[in-house]
């Protein structure tokens, strides 16, 4: 666990770092695509429950 941790801090420490332009950059291109696959994943899990009740 304190490997993760440690490795978290790493990434963490290396993107504050970053001039705020590349910061803005890394979100846009790494972390909005990762969540939308993320809500499109959630999305399809619980299509089922979204049918109203008869």
């Amino acid at each position: 666990m304190r490997t993760i941790i440690n490795a978290w801090d790493a990434v963490e420490l290396w993107l504050t770092q970053l001039p705020f332009l590349f910061q803005v950059v890394f979100v846009i291109v790494v972390v909005v695509p990762l969540v939308a696959l993320l809500a499109t994943g959630i999305d399809r899990a619980t299509q089922r429950f979204d049918e109203p009740r008869r």
